[in-house]
């Protein structure tokens, strides 16, 4: 009897016990947001982050805190994305914050700056260096707060008319780049032009642009590129670990309970890891059909990459002396991306140099 009775006893404080978490689940506010990407639909690796982000974010919550989705053009055009953000239009935006270097150089540092960081070492400054902390609170200036929102790796160097084979011809050359590395290319007499995504093959098809960089075979392949310029070029010097950034109104970043605050950033955590390896697992077979479709696939000349990195540290010099907050990032990540170095070449970039080696042998 007495062990019949501990059972039912036990059965009961189990009972219990399983009705709690629906009763906190229940205590839950119900919070419903919108975030308007600066990409279009049809990228979906790069536009698919905060799908992925909101997907996390409503399983976390018991769907009590859902993310609504629009894509570049449906609420705001894509360049416009933290516009909207910092006047309260929306509650959130994904975008690449170098969109808006006409604002602040300093945005630039959000995604990344030329001759800057690989994509792990992004994450590792952002993460464990200042990185994070020194762009927010850049960021409050303008009314937000961001989390990491994806990384694309090191990107290609862009969709060419025309061959590129010393620093001189990119003089003249009509170019569609983003962020700061604009202003690098017109130290070598380049136009740059910022066009958003989806504008950009018709820019190219007309004649309207030289050339154009976006982010890499995946992408640029869905784009169509290689029907339009037929020279392919690599690296993207000035996007070595693209990051993207979920940029968050302020006062509505301040206004969520802690745990959805910690929700928000772990949905966050897990969109920058996806993208990052939907990019590497995408690309290679992207790469491979565009060569057999007829693109040429060109490395820049070394000339070119040093006349690039010469303009760029003009650029740096420049800038630093007339703009304190783009100096105090400046610094601070070029001291983490020293020490980054000097570990990569002792492991990382001996072992994948060996490796790409014994590939061409066969291994």
């Amino acid at each position: 009897m007495k062990r019949r009775q501990f059972l039912k006893t036990a059965g009961v404080g189990m009972a219990g016990t399983a009705i709690a978490a629906p009763a906190i689940a229940q205590s839950m506010p119900e919070v419903k947001w919108r975030v308007t990407s600066s990409f279009p639909k049809s990228l979906d690796t790069i536009y698919g982050a905060s799908e992925v982000l909101a997907k996390a974010v409503a399983e976390m919550t018991d769907n009590k805190f859902q993310i609504q989705v629009f894509a570049a053009g449906e609420i705001v055009p894509g360049l416009q994305a933290a516009d909207a953000v910092t006047n309260g239009t929306v509650e959130m935006c994904h975008t690449a914050p170098y969109y808006y270097v006409g604002k602040d150089p300093t945005f630039a540092f959000g995604t990344a700056v030329p001759f800057g960081l690989n994509s792990r070492m992004q994450d590792a400054w952002f993460m464990y260096g200042d990185g994070m902390k020194l762009l927010n609170e850049f960021f409050a200036d303008y009314n937000m707060h961001a989390l990491v929102g994806g990384n694309t790796g090191c990107q290609m160097g862009g969709w060419f008319r025309k061959e590129i084979k010393t620093a001189a011809d990119i003089n003249g050359l009509k170019m569609r780049i983003g962020g700061f590395a604009g202003r690098v290319l017109t130290k070598l007499g380049a136009v740059p032009q910022q066009i958003a995504g989806g504008d950009i093959y018709p820019a190219l098809e007309k004649g309207t642009i030289d050339a154009a960089e976006w982010v890499g075979p995946y992408d640029d392949q869905k784009l169509g590129f290689n029907k339009v310029a037929p020279f392919y070029y690599y690296p993207g010097w000035w996007e070595g670990g693209a990051a993207l950034q979920f940029m968050i109104n302020k006062a509505k970043w301040e206004g969520l309970p802690k745990a959805y605050k910690a929700v928000l950033e772990n949905a966050a955590q897990h969109a920058n890891t996806d993208m990052q390896a939907k990019y590497d697992a995408r690309n290679p077979a992207a790469l491979k059909a565009l060569v057999a479709a007829g693109t040429q696939l060109r490395p820049f000349p070394p000339e070119v990459l040093d006349a690039c990195y010469k303009a760029a540290q003009e650029l740096y010099a420049e800038t630093s002396a007339s703009n304190a907050k783009f100096k105090k990032v400046y610094d601070n990540m070029m001291a983490f991306r020293a020490d980054q170095y000097l570990w990569w070449q002792v492991a990382e970039a001996t072992y994948d140099n060996y490796m790409i080696r014994a590939r061409a042998r066969g291994g």
